[in-house]
């Protein structure tokens, strides 16, 4: 009777070990499968960003070529208002 007692209770153990185990594995399987969406999200947001950046980048510099182009014209202009007012007071 204690045999088959004992034996009932291996076989009771012995399922919820495997139990345990099945669970264990679809836990990590279910924290891997959310990890990996995670790490894509957040290369997904690093290259929007990237890419922000870099059109941020292109935006300023277009503007400082064209306030260059800009400072130059009007240097100019001063030099040409500068020489208009020698030349008429000599």
């Amino acid at each position: 009777m204690q045999e088959h007692h004992f034996s009932l209770l291996q076989r009771e153990t012995e399922k919820l070990r495997n139990d345990i185990d099945k669970m264990r594995s679809e836990l990590r399987y279910e924290i891997d499968k959310v990890t990996a969406g995670q790490r894509l999200d957040l290369n997904l947001e690093r290259g929007r960003i990237r890419d922000e950046l870099a059109k941020q980048n292109a935006e300023t510099n277009e503007l400082t070529n064209k306030l260059d182009r800009e400072i130059h014209a009007l240097r100019a202009q001063l030099e040409a208002a500068k020489y208009d007012v020698i030349k008429y007071c000599i």
